[in-house]
């Protein structure tokens, strides 16, 4: 058991920055403290590493924006075909007949 110059036990934390990607180390459990770094749980990663992990972290958060923005665009359009049922309107054909109404009055 590894433990922290305060006295209290260490726990693993992981590291994110672009050096040490998902790397793993020992930290102080008290957040905010000023207690110095413990020590590496991992070993030192590979050049590649360091350079293809950080982009995969990006494009990872990237892919999860676009899923947040579905899932909200998934909830309206389960909102609009709950009201058609409730109103016994076709939602799908009120939408057409809006966009066809709307390209004959603009020209």
């Amino acid at each position: 058991m590894v433990v922290c110059t305060c006295g209290k036990s260490a726990v693993v934390k992981t590291s994110w920055t672009n050096r040490n990607p998902g790397r793993r180390f020992f930290g102080c459990p008290t957040i905010g403290s000023n207690c110095p770094f413990l020590g590496w749980l991992d070993p030192p990663m590979c050049p590649r590493s360091v350079d293809i992990i950080p982009g995969l972290l990006r494009r990872i958060n990237a892919f999860r924006g676009v899923v947040e923005e579905l899932e909200e665009q998934r909830s309206k359009y389960k909102k609009y075909i709950i009201i058609s049922w409730y109103f016994g309107v076709d939602v799908g054909c009120w939408v057409v007949k809006q966009s066809f109404v709307m390209v004959v009055i603009d020209q």
